[in-house]
């Protein structure tokens, strides 16, 4: 088996029985804010694009690539589907000319034409946008794991599909924050210290429970080339959450795990599982191939410089009127809040949404869009006209996968972080929101417990249902999971993260020595 990194979290899968050309990813996305790093404009796109099977994980932009998709892959490839309980990926799919799909069953094996493979999908609010996967893949001469950017909290399936020769994962941030909060300078870096930490960890995490013999890291960060966005590239700085592949496997090191493979851009790891080798392949030489590594600001400073025309030439896309935003959100936005009754009481406030020219509120309470009139608003977003007015005339159902990753936008809150302000903003139509409203309606209550030292707690997390005995740590007091970084007060089971959630926990009379979390 050969896979080749193809840019970001892509991959070329050549197998004894086909390619699978999983999440290709070559157009600017989300506003033009990222661009692949390394750039990957140079591979073959025709070759890639006569892939027996595509795989597209999710429908973020950095791995759902329609402009990309239209232009080169072949529309009679088979699609290997994720089983969503939404239909958008494949609609999306079709919409582009794809039209033989292979409609997998969550976390089911199965044997397609000599090759056995397996999609795992995550399908909470909050995995992707509405939907999230991974794919396992058996060819006979090795197995693989692509888990991109997935974070599947019951790791039994994919443990039993088999022993991997190969997992690549994603170890780096696909997100705003800190960046974009109102927040001293001090403070952002401190918090940007503990997320990029979590993030590396939890990848550890991931690659130590699946035990696969060899671990590509993919699925790094993007390249910002904007001039107002250009520093939140790492070039060193502490507390970036955007750490490249090099940082992630010097952290595996430090850990004590040598079995971790550097790619880039066009470089090949054919995997043999009966010789138990990976043998590497760079497309370039070893110092070209580093360059935007160990040479990153002037690789960057270059690479904004060669695409700056095509940038300037998105911008000028955005907008197109300048109708008032007002009475367009109260006409789309009212009926969504009157659907999710449930979304909106555990909102249960208000956001204030300020451009050069409106301000509008987002009203959970009274369940309206009203404009501001001094009302005391705990999440203030703002963000330019043009932006929200291109979301606006185009209906897009979630704004996560569009404006939010841009880091295109201020915010402000007060109090702690609540996830349903991001699970409104993925939300916005109304096949979306019935799903979204059973979800929450749904009891996904954890009832087994787990013994961490002197506590029993609910064994898996209140917030998307990780399994604390795999990803749970306690120090000073403060459980923390890991797979997504959220915090708990381990005596009260109070909720540090966000004021929505709370976990089952109490003290224990004595102690067992042996009855610690193992």
């Amino acid at each position: 088996m050969r896979v080749t990194s193809i840019g970001h979290a892509g991959l070329h899968i050549e197998t004894a029985h086909g390619a699978i050309l999983c999440d290709p990813w070559f157009s600017p996305a989300y506003f033009a804010s990222w661009y692949p790093f390394p750039a990957n404009d140079g591979l073959d796109m025709e070759r890639l694009g006569r892939s027996e099977y595509l795989y597209v994980s999710h429908l973020h932009l950095d791995h759902y690539d329609p402009e990309w998709l239209a232009r080169y892959m072949d529309k009679d490839t088979t699609v290997l589907l994720p089983d969503y309980g939404v239909s958008d990926l494949r609609d999306a799919l079709e919409a582009l000319g794809f039209h033989r799909f292979i409609a997998t069953k969550n976390a089911e094996p199965f044997e397609h034409d000599g090759l056995t493979l397996m999609i795992v999908a995550m399908t909470a609010p909050n995995d992707g946008p509405l939907g999230d996967s991974c794919l396992a893949v058996d060819d006979g001469t090795a197995a693989f794991l692509n888990q991109n950017d997935c974070r599947p909290t019951d790791l039994e399936p994919i443990v039993q599909f088999g022993q991997y020769d190969g997992h690549s994962l994603q170890y780096s941030g696909a997100i705003w924050f800190p960046m974009v909060y109102d927040l001293p300078e001090h403070v952002k870096q401190g918090l940007g210290e503990r997320k990029r930490a979590n993030g590396l960890d939890r990848a550890r995490r991931y690659a130590e429970a699946v035990g696969a013999r060899w671990v590509l890291p993919n699925s790094g960060p993007p390249a910002f080339l904007d001039d107002d966005l250009f520093e939140i590239n790492d070039f060193g700085q502490k507390g970036n959450v955007f750490p490249d592949q090099r940082a992630f496997l010097d952290y595996l090191a430090s850990m004590g795990d040598e079995n971790g493979i550097f790619m880039s851009t066009g470089t090949t790891v054919e995997l043999d599982r009966e010789a138990g080798t990976a043998e590497v392949t760079h497309a370039a030489s070893d110092a070209e191939t580093l360059y935007p590594f160990t040479h990153k600001r002037e690789y960057l400073t270059e690479y904004a410089a060669r695409t700056k025309a095509d940038r300037e030439a998105r911008k000028l896309m955005w907008a197109s009127t300048t109708d008032p935003l007002l009475p367009q959100l109260q006409q789309w936005w009212g009926p969504l809040m009157d659907q999710m009754p449930t979304l909106c009481g555990r909102l249960g406030d208000r956001i204030l949404i300020t451009t050069e020219h409106e301000q509008i509120v987002a009203d959970f309470v009274d369940q309206k869009v009203v404009p501001y009139e001094g009302q005391e608003c705990r999440y203030q977003l703002t963000i330019e006209d043009r932006l929200i007015r291109h979301c606006v005339e185009r209906r897009l159902a979630d704004w996560v996968n569009e404006l939010f990753l841009s880091c295109r936008f201020k915010a402000k809150r007060k109090g702690p972080y609540n996830e349903q302000v991001y699970t409104w903003f993925k939300s916005l139509s109304p096949e979306h929101a019935v799903y979204v409203e059973d979800w929450l309606e749904t009891d996904r209550e954890s009832h087994e417990m787990w013994r961490f030292g002197d506590h029993l707690v609910q064994r898996h997390c209140p917030h998307l249902g990780a399994d604390l005995a795999r990803f749970g740590d306690v120090e000073d007091g403060v459980l923390t999971c890991q797979l997504h970084g959220w915090q708990f007060d381990v005596d009260s089971g109070r909720c540090l993260t966000s004021d929505d959630a709370t976990l089952k926990s109490k003290r224990i009379a004595h102690r067992d020595p042996e009855d610690i979390r193992t």
